[in-house]
């Protein structure tokens, strides 16, 4: 079966909304509202056009509850897109949003809130202690973490349009699995190189006096990251340092 060609102007157009998905948030249906935003564009191609039987029953159905994470909705966007687009039965399409939004969700809080977010927080906090301005510091940590979801986005709408409601398996990828694992270990490598230094230029001591404090934020930071939950645990960790680091900035 032929595909529905999307022409470049309808992906990027879809793609700029993907910033917006969150706009229409509300306890009833989540994102549901934004979903139906982002894949509008794409449903102005179905037989009838925009406004048509066809155009009108898709958009309703695509603004519907769901929940996902922001920056991996653009996997459910292209996939839905895809299946609106490729005629595929209604029923089908709702069993498959269904299904989707509880791996996107998952997935996403790992890799991004645990994972990439901390990662960019202790590469500023890196470049603040080997010397780094203060507008240095926020700079890198704004071009390190808006990078990673613009890239996210960017894939999880191709993959969603490429394989349409067979886009699991792009998120069972060897690639999208490990990485996880693989940033929670550079971030192990960051820590123990940015945390050390940053307490000490903000601490702003030498000698004895200085490694202690800086013995007492490593403890501090290992008590915390033994929460049950050790997201939570990294980002008060990370919370108290930056709080700290800013402190030395201003003063």
């Amino acid at each position: 079966m032929s595909r529905t060609r999307v022409p470049y102007l309808t992906r990027m157009s879809i793609w700029l909304r993907l910033f917006a998905v969150q706009g229409s948030w509300n306890y009833e249906i989540l994102i549901g509202n934004g979903i139906g935003f982002c894949v509008e564009p794409a449903l102005r191609l179905l037989p009838g056009g925009r406004g048509g039987e066809r155009y009108r029953g898709a958009l309703a159905r695509q603004s519907r509850y769901f929940n996902a994470h922001p920056y991996l909705a653009s996997v459910a966007v292209g996939a839905l897109a895809r299946a609106e687009l490729d005629g595929v039965d209604p029923a089908r399409i709702e069993r498959f949003r269904i299904a989707l939004a509880g791996p996107l969700g998952s997935v996403g809080d790992r890799l991004v809130w645990s994972g990439w977010l901390p990662l960019c927080s202790l590469l500023a906090l890196g470049a603040y202690g080997v010397g780094g301005s203060a507008g240095l510091v926020v700079a890198l940590f704004l071009i390190a973490f808006n990078a990673g979801h613009l890239v996210l986005r960017a894939w999880g709408l191709r993959a969603g349009f490429a394989r349409g409601t067979e886009v699991a398996k792009s998120l069972a990828s060897p690639l999208l699995r490990r990485a996880p694992e693989w940033i929670d270990r550079a971030g192990a490598l960051l820590a123990g190189i940015a945390i050390p230094t940053a307490v000490e230029r903000a601490v702003g001591i030498g000698g004895q006096a200085s490694a202690a404090a800086i013995g007492a934020v490593l403890v501090g930071g290992v008590v915390l990251a033994r929460i049950p939950n050790n997201s939570i645990g990294w980002r008060l960790a990370l919370g108290v340092l930056s709080l700290i680091v800013l402190y030395a900035v201003i003063v």
